[in-house]
């Protein structure tokens, strides 16, 4: 059987274009853009210009003297930690308090749980039934000693999009930076950095069919980052280490792609998902969309087959040629049942019986009809 891809939130397969434009910076043999002769003044141009024109699509104002910035990491893991260990610290001495959602991403709630145990205060804004975290709960939270609120821009899990704009107009009135994980966004929704009122924001290539191994903190003017790595002066000191200019010349590359054809793409997933979930309810009436009633991302559909083991039906999927995820893959191999479903108030069976399905911009019609139907055998297969 031809393998049918449905796990794109977890890394989307790099388009070829990419490739060659990085093959392409790769055959001119670019020095290190920090060095000082003119093969590394010409490196440095190659890299500054690229970076000028990412955070140029993504919205950032970089006109003044203290323009926003784009900070290169090495994904959105590095970008989040960056964001909670960095902007945290730089708000004062000492322990201060965090909030995040009760919906981010491993990579926002280790962190945040590693400050609770250097001796941070950690609080956590909840979810409804919806998975859309409670607005008119985090003025309540707030204190003289919040450093930093981070909620993510859209949910690893379920796609459902989170309201950013309004969770950072109450820190701006209470002068508290706000941070937002918009790693699976990026590509899969427009969006403008300065429009949403955030002060620093997280992407990751890989994402959106760019080269895995490069991200980037975006920064507003003004806020201030203490570096969680040492040993450079490179990207103003804040992320030390040599630049990769091929990757950052491959995130630049699918980035312009994926903004140009977006509109067409995000039709056209929203087709595929709906059509795939009216398919699987068609074969199983006692299937449950996760966070349905919300606005989500056009790709995820996050299902519940009740009475069927998630892991049992993964590995069972798998063999039969379709790849999907029971959550987030930096929880892969995890016991733990998804943190974004439990905060959601789900009965813990519907939580144990849920897969995620991601589609991408590659994912076509007759996939999803196939995969509905290799779906639905193996279900009804689990069911003896």
């Amino acid at each position: 059987m031809e393998p049918i891809y449905l796990d794109h939130n977890a890394t989307s397969p790099t388009r070829p274009e990419v490739v060659d434009a990085m093959a392409a910076c790769y055959r001119e043999g670019y020095a290190n853009p920090a060095s000082q002769h003119l093969a590394g003044q010409k490196a440095k141009r190659r890299l500054e210009n690229a970076r000028e024109r990412i955070g140029e699509i993504l919205g950032l104002q970089q006109s003044g003297r203290a323009p926003d910035r784009v900070v290169f990491t090495s994904g959105g893991t590095e970008s989040n930690c960056l964001a909670l260990f960095g902007i945290g610290a730089a708000r004062g001495q000492g322990a201060g308090q965090i909030i995040i959602s009760a919906v981010e991403h491993a990579s926002v709630i280790e962190p945040a749980e590693r400050l609770l145990s250097l001796g941070w205060g950690f609080d956590q804004l909840g979810a409804d039934e919806h998975g859309i975290v409670r607005v008119e709960r985090l003025e309540g939270l707030l204190s003289a000693e919040t450093r930093l609120v981070s909620v993510v821009l859209a949910n690893h899990d379920t796609g459902v999009l989170q309201p950013v704009v309004e969770l950072a107009g109450v820190c701006r009135r209470h002068g508290v930076p706000f941070h937002t994980d918009a790693v699976q966004a990026a590509g899969k929704m427009p969006f403008h950095f300065r429009k949403l009122g955030v002060d620093a924001m997280s992407i990751a290539a890989h994402k959106f069919q760019g080269p895995a191994g490069i991200g980037a903190l975006l920064v507003r003017s003004g806020v201030e980052i203490q570096p969680i790595l040492y040993g450079g002066h490179q990207q103003w000191a804040v992320r030390p280490g040599t630049e990769p200019l091929a990757l950052v010349v491959g995130m630049l590359a699918a980035l312009e792609l994926v903004v140009k054809e977006q509109e067409d793409h995000v039709r056209e997933m929203e087709r595929c998902r709906a059509r795939f979930e009216a398919g699987l309810k068609g074969g199983y009436p006692d299937l449950r969309v996760n966070g349905e009633g919300a606005v989500r991302l056009p790709n995820v559909s996050n299902v519940a087959f009740p009475g069927i083991d998630a892991q049992m039906l993964l590995m069972a999927l798998d063999q039969a040629g379709v790849a999907c995820s029971v959550g987030s893959a930096c929880a892969s191999g995890s016991s733990e049942l998804s943190p974004t479903l439990l905060a959601m108030g789900l009965p813990k069976e519907i939580v144990r019986s849920s897969l995620r399905f991601s589609l991408g911009a590659t994912t076509t019609v007759e996939e999803i009809d196939e995969a509905v139907r290799r779906i639905l055998y193996v279900v009804h297969e689990l069911q003896g």
